[in-house]
């Protein structure tokens, strides 16, 4: 894992010759070595299709590559940092909340409305997030920011988890999702977010869940 948390607020990453390290624009904090950043107009490892993706989407955070030999300290504006690691499964992000990833993981994105059909279009004028989210698969490891804190709560097929739309930072594993309501639909109306929405993630996995539903 090439990331290492130096504090809440703070990862240090190592980088090697030969592998690459995609980051946030504006993420790099210091850095030691020989490390070279270069934008990066073809939206990561996803090519061509995964920035048209991120564009239609409204989620066209600039990338910057990493590479050369040394460390690199990564924050943005005083945000939660979480590091996760993937074992060949799929992480489902925010574009907005990722920090920083290995340069082997296969970056993609995701409709939200294929999985539970209306709940992307809904999520997505709620809470004002994004119709897509971005994917990340392969062996490596991501670094997330969120507000306040993240904590991973665990997916079973015998126990689904319900969580508010706004408080979602990611998930992985095999996992569907379907916004269920809890208030009536004239009930809802004028309402930004809260308990009227829950996002219920029902299979096997977890999801990251953050302390504030403030947005990025």
């Amino acid at each position: 894992m090439p990331f290492r948390e130096i504090n809440s607020k703070m990862v240090e990453a190592t980088v090697e010759p030969g592998a690459k390290i995609f980051s946030q624009r504006g993420a790099m904090l210091a850095y030691k070595g020989d490390v070279s950043f270069t934008p990066n107009i073809q939206g990561g490892q996803g090519g061509i299709a995964s920035m048209i993706g991120r564009r239609v989407a409204g989620e066209a955070t600039p990338l910057m590559t990493v590479d050369g030999s040394g460390t690199v300290l990564f924050g943005h504006g005083g945000h939660h940092i979480q590091v996760i690691a993937l074992s060949g499964d799929t992480l489902y992000v925010e574009a907005d909340r990722l920090l920083a990833f290995d340069g082997t993981l296969q970056q993609g994105t995701m409709f939200l409305g294929s999985q539970g059909g209306v709940m992307g279009m809904v999520r997505g004028q709620v809470s004002g997030q994004g119709l897509f989210t971005t994917t990340l698969k392969g062996h490596g490891a991501v670094a997330v920011m969120a507000h306040g804190g993240v904590i991973e709560v665990p997916i079973t097929p015998q126990r689904p988890v319900h969580v508010d739309p706004q408080a979602y930072v990611a998930h992985h594993g095999d996992v569907r999702n379907k916004l269920s309501t809890a208030l009536g639909w004239r009930d809802m109306v004028g309402r930004g977010s809260g308990e009227a929405f829950q996002l219920e993630l029902s299979g096997s996995g977890a999801v990251y869940v953050q302390a504030s539903e403030e947005k990025l």
